[in-house]
């Protein structure tokens, strides 16, 4: 019997001194990063199994909503959201700048809603919370909520509102960090597979899926959900996908079916976007492997949108998605230099990314450029982020 033997991948090694720093994963976090050592003069690649922003980028909704989304046991993560939406503003201006167009930032405010006894009893738990901690927010009534947003349900009992949290078009701030990134002069590489990394304190390599290996100073992890797949790291960085599904429907002011705020009830967020979608999301589904959109999954968030807003039965429905987040063992993500010479992470940021945009691309950015200036440093704002922090 003849036997199949998979043919051997040649494998060739390409030193180009061309490029400094190597970035793998072409979403928020690995474009981010690339387009900000750019600004340092470093001379980047990108490489991106896919095509840029194929994962959890282009799959959220946009939310930059620290003090909505505030955790019990997450409060350097917090301070970590509030210190990057205070980034946001300036970030986006530079962004829109680099790339001639917008990201769609808006600052309208996030409410935060009950629809029932128990989740009245959570939401003023979570109003306890945000206030013993210094969190800028507001109670208010039924009523109250229903006359700064009159789409809300009157059912409602009452409503946070975190007038500080604002949104940006995550789709738009994907596209505008590519072209500003290709526009700094970064080499972008889409549909071109990593299969593993090589650490090494002078020059790690980067293999590809056909063999070839690229070096270079430094290579920063911003793989996302795929991030722990890669070989050669170990321990692999303890990162896993979270599978949520998504959906968007049409708002139509003209009818008054139209929403000012974000929205986050019970069940389901609803985000109102500049192009007049409404994105409505998300379902949390660990260990799922999939990227399938669901009957129940699509029958979940409507149900969970129509209780808070009921005006979603009547909107046009546009279109599904499913994607998996980069969840960290605590939910917080991975920033900086990591247990492998040579290697930096920027991952793990879970339900995030978008939000730590901005301090993810600069403090990462930073920290690759001092170290390969001969002074590494940890900024103490990537601190209680560092890889390190996971035992092997």
């Amino acid at each position: 019997m003849r036997v199949a033997c998979q043919p051997k991948i040649a494998v060739r090694t390409v030193q180009d001194p061309s490029f400094e720093v190597i970035v793998v994963g072409g979403g928020v976090a690995g474009l981010g990063v690339a387009w900000e050592l750019a600004q340092r003069g470093r001379r980047v690649r990108v490489l991106e199994g896919r095509h840029v922003g194929a994962g959890a980028t282009w799959a959220a909704a946009g939310m930059l909503a620290p003090s909505a989304e505030i955790g019990f046991e997450e409060l350097d993560l917090y301070a970590l959201g509030r210190e990057s939406l205070a980034r946001w503003p300036v970030f986006a201006r530079r962004l829109e700048a680099a790339s001639g167009q917008s990201v769609g930032y808006r600052d309208d405010g996030t409410l935060v809603v009950a629809d029932d006894r128990d989740s009245l009893r959570a939401l003023r738990r979570l109003f306890d919370f945000q206030t013993d901690h210094g969190v800028p927010v507001e109670w208010l009534s039924g009523e109250e909520a229903v006359d700064l947003e009159p789409m809300l349900s009157p059912r409602l009992p009452a409503a946070i509102v975190a007038p500080g949290d604002h949104q940006v078009d995550n789709r738009a701030v994907l596209r505008a960090l590519h072209r500003a990134a290709l526009a700094s002069g970064v080499d972008v590489r889409e549909e071109t597979p990593v299969s593993h990394i090589v650490p090494g304190a002078d020059r790690p390599e980067v293999v590809l899926a056909d063999g070839t290996t690229l070096d270079a100073r430094a290579v920063v992890l911003a793989a996302g959900a795929w991030s722990a797949s890669l070989g050669g790291l170990d321990p692999a960085p303890p990162v896993r996908g979270v599978k949520g599904q998504a959906l968007a429907l049409r708002l139509d002011p003209d009818r008054g079916l139209d929403l000012r705020h974000v929205v986050r009830g019970p069940d389901a967020y609803l985000v109102p976007k500049a192009d007049g979608r409404l994105v409505v999301g998300a379902t949390s589904e660990d260990g799922v492997p999939d990227t399938r959109v669901t009957g129940g999954g699509v029958f979940r968030l409507l149900e969970g949108a129509v209780a808070v807003v009921p005006g979603v039965e009547e909107m046009e429905f546009v279109e599904t998605w499913a994607a998996h987040r980069p969840a960290s063992r605590d939910h917080a993500p991975l920033l900086g230099q990591s247990a492998h010479p040579g290697v930096f992470y920027a991952t793990g940021h879970y339900r995030h990314g978008v939000l730590l945009a901005p301090v993810t691309a600069e403090e990462v950015a930073a920290a690759v450029d001092r170290t390969l200036a001969g002074a590494p440093e940890t900024a103490p704002v990537l601190a209680p982020f560092a890889p390190l922090r996971f035992p092997s």
